[in-house]
């Protein structure tokens, strides 16, 4: 590991639609922000095809291309962005103390605020076909592509609530929509499964999990397997929906600040701020409700706003005290 160490103003860690934004409004505060790229650079829009529901996109667009236009954006006014990943960090407990990171195993870092925006990985069945497909059919966020399926035949995997949701929202845009759910019942709330089966077009399998996604470049059909006696049977549908949970990606972070029982950072009141001083979440690393780009870009304007009051007031209390 190299002895050299870094000093920086503001370390963001995440480079999906929260890490950008706050990049952009801490670097239009002259907080000289470093962003480090992590594994997946632009984070799960990357792997989304079209966004038609960002505002200011008229015509929408692709995932990628929309990362690399905010990517741009932050570097126009000055953030440096590096590709790398934080493999460790040692957050100090005191106001106006320095954070200390380590990149790639490799690369020191010291920081006087950080920026959390590492977002959740959404978990998926593991099928090769399965994964083959995602971005031609098969998604894990049915709010986000919900549309492109308007009028036609879909599948949604899950039990719990946000399945329940989901594939009440699926059958008010398309022509019938099928829930699998592995167990002989469902996870979710009482409140939801009502609401499910009181949906018309919607019709719930139970003891049902999917041994192969059909279909070449799209989606065209689902092979099924009943769990309790093996029968296969393939049905024809155009999307698949994953509804099964997200993962935050906070293992760096665990044993320092406060989380939830799942691993979702837990910010004070409507702040971004966790419970060390100086840092600072935003995106799905701290929202397992909406999950959606702008509201994740929404929460990084947020945090640089934050991180940006709070070394003003660590300057200012430096100066009474000098």
């Amino acid at each position: 590991m190299s002895e050299k160490v870094e000093r920086i103003k503001c370390l963001i860690i995440g480079s999906g639609p929260a890490g950008y934004t706050a990049a952009i409004y801490a670097a239009r505060a002259d907080m000289k922000p470093v962003i480090y790229t992590g594994l997946e650079p632009g984070g799960q829009l990357t792997t989304t095809t079209e966004v038609d529901n960002f505002p200011g996109y008229p015509e929408g667009i692709d995932g990628p291309s929309m990362m690399i236009q905010l990517q741009q954006q932050a570097e126009r006014f000055g953030t440096e962005v590096r590709m790398g990943m934080i493999t460790s960090i040692e957050l100090s407990d005191e106001v106006g103390g320095i954070h200390k990171a380590v990149v790639d195993n490799t690369t020191n870092i010291e920081a006087e605020t950080v920026i959390i925006s590492t977002g959740a990985t959404a978990k998926y069945l593991g099928l090769p076909s399965e994964q083959r497909l995602r971005g031609g059919g098969v998604s894990a966020c049915a709010v986000c592509d919900g549309f492109f399926f308007k009028g036609q035949d879909v599948a949604i995997v899950g039990g719990g609530d946000t399945a329940a949701e989901e594939s009440t929202y699926l059958a008010n845009i398309c022509n019938k929509v099928t829930l699998l759910v592995r167990k002989g019942e469902m996870r979710a709330s009482k409140a939801m499964q009502h609401r499910v089966n009181n949906t018309p077009n919607l019709e719930v399998r139970y003891y049902t999990e999917v041994d192969e996604v059909l279909g070449d470049q799209v989606v065209e059909g689902l092979r099924l397997v009943n769990n309790q006696t093996g029968e296969k049977e393939e049905i024809k549908i155009t999307g698949l929906f994953i509804a099964i949970g997200h993962k935050p990606n906070t293992d760096i972070f665990k044993g320092q600040l406060e989380m939830d029982e799942t691993g979702y950072i837990i910010t004070k009141g409507k702040s971004t701020k966790t419970n060390k001083p100086g840092v600072f979440a935003s995106g799905d690393v701290q929202d397992k409700e909406y999950r959606q780009a702008i509201t994740a870009a929404g929460t990084g304007c947020m945090a640089a706003l934050d991180a940006e009051r709070y070394l003003a007031a660590v300057e200012s209390k430096e100066e009474v005290e000098a």
